[in-house]
């Protein structure tokens, strides 16, 4: 079951009068309904300070899709973010965006962000209205500035029209820009996946047997840190994963924090449609499944910075202690984790 957080489906009216005297109504957005999954935790983002609408929704996903964010004018957000493959950029194992520049980073899945308050795999973004700013302003993604991003969008006509029906006017800024996209995406909720309904106990949904070892070999090996229905305890820990020569620059958390302890710390990432977004880790090294639970349970390393404690065994070894009928069931479980739904969902489609 599902318990509906915001119950308002109507509309603003506003009443005017015409210069023959006559009244007319112009109807305003409407207020959408954010549904909050009762298997989920509580949402994070403030919908009081910025409630969603069928109005700034349309607007944001217009933005989404919107190639002039970019200095080039065709690089997007869903020119990485692909519905597909839960809004990450199938087939590369980092983004890559103006003149053909790579960053160092696999490019993260969208889905549920309403429920987190950090975001990008070292945390930069602590807000989800300041997050897009990051790859529209980076050399390598969008190549952008913000003030070059509103003169483009206020010489394009039809958007004083989406802002005004938004926002009341026609006035273009950054603060509605940056609203309208997260009103976007914090309608995009996967929570509708086989795992959701078993859990829910919906439409008798249940688990194959191979299913259901999986799951109980996830919540004993796993789900320390994929915890929750969120399938991330949304804290940054070092994994052991080897030292990534080419991408030099790469140091995780402590970019941000600037303390050597975060060296080489990544945000734990949701497991949600974890089978459509590969590749996976911080640098997409890894193109399947198998490849993730074998590095596991025999490829971690000392990498120069402070492996997770979860992560070593009694005798100091690192690793984690997995058969290979544990690793085919919890690759079954994890299956279990696609919502089609939600990649099949046509509000979140480019066209």
């Amino acid at each position: 079951m599902k318990k509906t957080i915001l119950i308002i489906v109507f509309g603003f009216v506003l009443w005017s009068c015409s210069n023959d005297g006559n009244e007319a109504y112009i109807a305003g957005p409407f207020f959408l309904e954010v549904d909050q999954p009762s298997n989920f935790p509580e949402i994070k983002y403030d919908l009081k300070a910025n409630t969603p609408t069928d109005a700034g929704f349309e607007l944001g996903k217009k933005l989404f899709y919107e190639g002039n964010l970019s200095s080039s004018g065709i690089i997007s957000c869903g020119f990485c973010h692909e519905q597909a493959s839960a809004f990450t950029h199938h087939g590369h194992t980092i983004s890559h965006g103006e003149n053909g520049l790579e960053g160092f980073r696999n490019t993260q899945p969208i889905q549920n962000l309403a429920y987190f308050d950090e975001f990008t795999w070292d945390g930069a973004a602590i807000h989800l209205d300041l997050q897009p700013i990051i790859p529209i302003t980076a050399e390598v993604e969008m190549n952008e500035t913000i003030p070059s991003v509103l003169d483009k969008l206020e010489s394009m006509p039809e958007y004083a029209k989406l802002f005004e029906n938004a926002f009341g006017t026609a006035e273009i800024n950054s603060e509605r820009m940056l609203k309208a996209l997260s009103q976007f995406m914090v309608m995009m909720e996967s929570s509708n996946s086989k795992y959701d309904k078993v859990m829910r106990q919906e439409d008798g949904a249940s688990f194959t047997s191979l299913e259901e070892e999986g799951l109980i070999a996830f919540t004993e090996k796993c789900a320390s840190c994929h915890s929750t229905d969120l399938f991330s305890d949304q804290s940054y820990r070092n994994n052991g994963i080897p030292y990534n020569p080419k991408h030099i620059e790469e140091q995780g958390r402590q970019r941000v924090s600037g303390y050597e302890a975060d060296f080489y710390k990544f945000r734990v990432p949701s497991l949600r449609n974890i089978e459509m977004s590969f590749p996976y880790m911080h640098d997409g090294r890894f193109g399947t499944l198998e490849a993730v639970l074998d590095f596991y349970s025999e490829g971690m390393v000392e990498n120069g910075g402070e492996v997770d404690e979860r992560l070593k065994k009694p005798d100091g070894s690192l690793g984690i202690d997995l058969q290979n009928k544990e690793k085919e069931a919890i690759i079954a479980f994890l299956r279990t984790l696609t919502d089609y739904e939600f990649l099949n969902d046509k509000r979140f489609a480019e066209f």
